[in-house]
Formats: C-alpha cells, sequence, structure tokens
C-alpha cells in the first residue's frame, strides 16, 4: 500500500488582491537595468506577463503578439513587463532580437523563482536535453503562463492565466490590452 499525499495546488493571484511589488534584472533592446514594478506604477497600469522560456513556440508568439501591440499599449498608458527563469544573458538577445521583442519591451529575469512565487505561480524543474528553437540548451526553470493587469493603485485588476482559462499566448496580448484600454477609457475592465 503506497502513501499518497494531497499537495494544494497553487493558484494565481485573484484580481483585488495587492500585487506583490519587485524590482528585477532586466534587459531592454539588449541593454540591462533594473525594472522596478513600484516605479512603473507611477506612470500607469502595468502588465506583467510571466512566460516559461525565451526562444521557445508559444512564449516568441506571446512576446512578438506584444512588440507589435505596444503602441496600442502606450496609448493607453500602460507598460509591459516580461518575466521568466531566462538568464539576463538570454534576455538581452531574445529582447533586441527583431522576431521577438524586437527592443520594444523589457523583460525579467526571475531565475530563482522568487517573483513567481510572490505572485503564487508554479514553477517547473526545467528537464535535461531540452533545447530552444535555436538549439541552444534551456538551463533554467519553467514558469507557468499567467498575465497580470495591475492597476496604478497597486491591485490586480485581472489575472489571466493559460492553465486554467485555456488562452494561447496571443490571448494574453489582445485581453490584457482591452482590459488597459478600459481602464484608461475610466471603465472597470
Amino acid at each position: 500500500m503506497g502513501l499518497s499525499l494531497a499537495v494544494p495546488a497553487l493558484a494565481a493571484l485573484a484580481p483585488g488582491a495587492v500585487a506583490p511589488d519587485f524590482t528585477a534584472q532586466a534587459s531592454l533592446a539588449g541593454k540591462a537595468f533594473t525594472f522596478s514594478l513600484k516605479h512603473a506604477l507611477k506612470k500607469g497600469p502595468v502588465v506583467v506577463y510571466f512566460y516559461p522560456s525565451a526562444y521557445t513556440g508559444g512564449c516568441d508568439i506571446e512576446a512578438h503578439t506584444f512588440a507589435t501591440e505596444k503602441a496600442k499599449f502606450d496609448a493607453a498608458g500602460a507598460t509591459i513587463i516580461g518575466v521568466s527563469a531566462d538568464s539576463l544573458k538570454r534576455l538581452n538577445a531574445f529582447s533586441s532580437d527583431p522576431k521577438y521583442c524586437a527592443g520594444k519591451f523589457p523583460v525579467a529575469s526571475d531565475a530563482s523563482g522568487k517573483i513567481a512565487a510572490s505572485y503564487e505561480l508554479k514553477v517547473q524543474a526545467g528537464q535535461p536535453g531540452l533545447t530552444d528553437v535555436r538549439g541552444v540548451a534551456i538551463d533554467h526553470n519553467f514558469i507557468e503562463r499567467t498575465t497580470f493587469v495591475i492597476g496604478r493603485d497597486g491591485k490586480i485588476v485581472a489575472t489571466l492565466s493559460s492553465a486554467t482559462d485555456h488562452l494561447h499566448p496571443q490571448d494574453h496580448v489582445q485581453k490584457s490590452l482591452d482590459i488597459v484600454q478600459h481602464l484608461q477609457a475610466g471603465n472597470a475592465p
């Protein structure tokens, strides 16, 4: 007879919760800097999107779609920040690549998984032998794909999850854009 332990599943922070503040090493157009959520919120709402890994299918689509729609987020007064467990070196390349972030928005490194944990997201251990679309080994953990729209007051306005909402990567972009545009218009999401 085997022993079975019930382990509660993590559920991403829900709308209405106060978004955990964070600072992280990030890259914009291949240049490293320190991103501060608190500082970004002074300018307007922030879209914090967590993704598993740079240079992988869905993550590449999501980054490219955010880059394509960046002017619309700017018009709504919103800041975009991508967060993954990738190293800053990988993110420097990813953030400047015209096929992905195209230098239009920053991506931050959460190699320790502490930021993801503060948002109550699952972090899965990396698997030996996995490679990205370039054939380069992926040597980090994977954070579940979840997008948070955070209002200027620091509260989570919306939580979008591929795991629970069955959203495709590009859906995270369109839904978060719709929400920040509603916020700009003074409407509830």
